[in-house]
């Protein structure tokens, strides 16, 4: 439990750190134009496609002046030249002619007179008025045509402005309204935004388009936001974040030429090119798109737009409700704890190369997918601080993990690895509280292997081969244990000490401990062979296993590192490896291991031997082979009907039997043994009438 907590405190530590620096990030605006930039990204490839139907720009372009131009009317043109448009477009919806005129014809007053009475008649028309914080003192004309726009006192602005430029006075009662076409760009000269309320003096001057909207009911203010069809319009600080479309021609565009050209022939009674009627009911945009003439202003989509672009943008996105929503900048500091929580987690929690990089690329999978997801269904979170948090939490934890637990799990690692299963290792490095100082009561398994004949055989070779040799049959056995997940604990002279259990309990590990057993038999077969290819004799291998509980855990002192395990069962385990000289068996398991192995390994009853300090007798086993093992079916049915004629004090009728056994396989320990004791009950038949007269006292041999 302390484990875990430390574990969470320093998991806590990194991701408030992480935090703290990605919130220092967002909020300082260090990092803004990079957040600037991933708007733009994703605006270009994730907002809406198609073109609005229902606006139009009408293009004083290079087309239209170079037309004119040859009928002698030479640029600037005159007023008069706009008025057949404005009354083309008379059956439109509204006409918003983002051109200023805001000072005299110089074709003469009768010029603005024309274009005046033609606005006057089409009753549709939008003049732009152009706020600004120049010295300019407005005139009294000029003051009631504000004071004619403004919104109700209700209304609040954030930019305020000191004077405006507006219409002639000659145009102020022909136009149906108005409203401020000055917008300021990003900190990067890039039109993302736009305001629709502006102050001046006392009053709230609407925006080009919001006047019309306002004046036709398409848009209320109330409870302090403006809604279009009772839907919110988002805005930051009374700013509608834009939603460009991403055609390249996001509206119908007509050239002011061919206009002109359809008046005229409708006015000769020619069929024109292009009908009145195809304007009704539209939203019209008039302005300049010649090369020279307007100034250029990137968007979000596209490096090249124009003034008139932005406003039928701002109109398209009110009238078909199509919003960039932002999100309140409590969600964006939600996500990023959440991934820093996250990444500094798996981080610290897994200390492997790749799951490292495969949850760095998930955290930063995610973080770029939410904020992509999000904008897709008209929802903005920024998106470069998610994605810096998981840098940020990423590069903390791996570096810590690296300096701190890094160095120990590294230590773990090449100390464990050694004799260990690589499972068991892991397991360790993800609870290193396992091997702090101390133990805990555990199940385990006991294993242990010791050399018959090696002391002789090591007699009659020098220390050098001696320990060479002893160095082959370790290695050959530990890779056996290992591999079969137990723990190698040590080597004492000749023999070998391991366990299953500890510190990590599986379900097979009895029988991982039998195949251990078996396999190391194998292996010791092998060798010999080696050895007798070089004339020495052949070394035995006597194993004893058993399975109960201990105390595991680190033994050692400060200086010296001992996991293992201590008790009964480890005594225990121990006497059965040497039981096996007094029954001439290789291998002997307790009861307790044997009915854990399910049935998978052939084997053969001992009986119960009474071991010194135990007071109950343990019933042992010798394990053959695995289950199908060849050559021990037949005498292994015939020994088991001997053991239980013996264990019925029939001797004789056993004495038979083990004698049979003894036919087809002399060289049977443990049925030489029985035959020894069949015939002394038959030489003392008193001996069965004790109690414990089946007990084989380990003290005998």
């Amino acid at each position: 439990m302390q484990e875990k907590a430390k574990k969470f405190r320093k998991t806590a530590a990194i991701a408030a750190l992480a935090f703290a620096l990605s919130l220092a990030a967002a909020f300082t605006g260090a990092l803004d134009v990079f957040e600037l930039k991933a708007f733009d990204l994703l605006s270009r490839n994730l907002n809406p496609e198609g073109t609005s139907p229902g606006i139009v720009i009408v293009e004083v372009d290079q087309k239209s002046i170079e037309a004119l131009n040859n009928q002698n009317i030479s640029w600037p043109w005159p007023r008069q030249v706009y008025a057949p448009i404005i009354e083309y477009l008379s059956e439109a919806d509204a006409v918003f002619v983002d051109i200023l005129f805001t000072e005299p014809s110089s074709y003469g007053v009768e010029d603005d007179l024309l274009l005046s009475e033609a606005v006057r008649k089409a009753g549709n028309t939008y003049f732009p008025v152009f706020l600004t914080n120049k010295e300019k003192k407005l005139s009294e004309a000029d003051r009631a045509f504000m004071r004619k726009l403004a919104l109700s006192s209700d209304v609040s602005a954030d930019l305020v402005y000191s004077s405006a430029v507006t219409p002639l006075d000659i145009y102020k009662a022909s136009v149906k309204g108005s409203g401020n076409v000055m917008i300021k760009p990003d900190e990067d000269g890039v039109y993302r935004r736009i305001p629709l309320v502006f102050r001046l003096g006392d009053t709230v001057i609407p925006n080009f388009v919001l006047d019309y909207l306002m004046t036709s009911g398409l848009v209320q203010y109330r409870d302090g936001s403006f809604y279009a069809q009772n839907t919110e319009i988002p805005t930051v600080k009374n700013s509608l974040m834009l939603r460009y479309r991403r055609d390249k021609t996001p509206f119908l565009k007509v050239s002011a030429i061919n206009i002109i050209s359809s008046y005229l022939e409708k006015d000769f009674s020619k069929k024109p090119s292009l009908e009145k009627e195809f304007f009704r009911g539209k939203k019209v945009f008039i302005g300049y798109t010649a090369p020279g003439l307007y100034e250029l202003k990137p968007t979000s989509v596209s490096p090249v737009a124009t003034g008139v672009h932005i406003h039928a943008t701002t109109l398209d996105n009110i009238l078909n409700r199509s919003f960039i929503r932002p999100l309140p900048e409590i969600y964006l500091m939600v996500f990023m704890f959440l991934i820093c929580s996250v990444t500094s987690h798996f981080v610290l929690r897994h200390h492997s190369v790749y799951i490292s990089l495969t949850v760095f690329s998930l955290a930063s999978f995610t973080a770029l997918s939410v904020p992509v997801l999000l904008f897709m269904n008209g929802l903005y979170i920024r998106a470069i601080f998610p994605l810096l948090s998981v840098g940020i939490s990423f590069v903390f934890a791996a570096a810590y993990s690296y300096a701190t637990e890094g160095k120990e799990r590294r230590f773990i690692k090449r100390t464990f690895t050694q004799y260990m299963d690589s499972t068991i290792v892991e397991y360790i490095l993800r609870n290193p509280g396992v091997i702090k100082p101390g133990g805990q009561r555990r199940r385990v398994s006991v294993f242990f292997a010791d050399l018959a004949g090696f002391t002789s055989l090591a007699e009659s070779l020098p220390p050098e081969q001696t320990a060479m040799i002893l160095h082959t049959i370790f290695n050959s056995f530990t890779e056996v244990i290992i591999r079969n997940k137990g723990v190698v604990d040590k080597y004492i002279g000749d023999a070998i000490m391991a366990f299953w259990g500890a510190p990590l309990e599986g379900e097979d590990d009895e029988i991982n401990a039998c195949r251990a057993a078996l396999q190391c038999v194998g292996k010791m077969k092998e060798i010999n062979r080696d050895f007798q290819g070089r004339g020495m004799s052949s070394v035995g291998v006597r194993i004893g296993i058993h399975t109960g509980d201990a105390i595991a855990g680190n033994m050692g002192s400060d200086r010296l590192f001992s996991y293992t395990v201590i008790g009964d069962t480890v005594n225990l385990a121990s006497r059965l490896e040497s039981a096996n000289k007094l029954f001439g068996t290789q291998i002997i398991i307790s009861e307790a291991t044997r009915v854990k192995t399910r049935g998978l390994f052939i084997t053969r009853e001992i009986g119960l031997i009474g071991v010194k300090g135990k007071s109950e007798a343990v019933r042992v086993h010798e394990l053959l082979a695995g289950l199908g093992g060849e050559g021990y079916t037949e005498t292994t049915v015939l020994f088991h009907e001997a053991v239980m004629l013996f264990n019925h004090r029939k001797p004789d009728a056993a004495l038979k039997l083990f004698s049979a056994v003894l036919k087809r396989d002399p060289g049977d320990g443990l049925a030489v043994f029985y035959k020894k004791r069949c015939e002394e009950l038959l030489s003392n038949p008193r001996l069965t009438e004790k109690d414990n007269w089946n007990i084989i006292r380990l003290s005998e041999k």
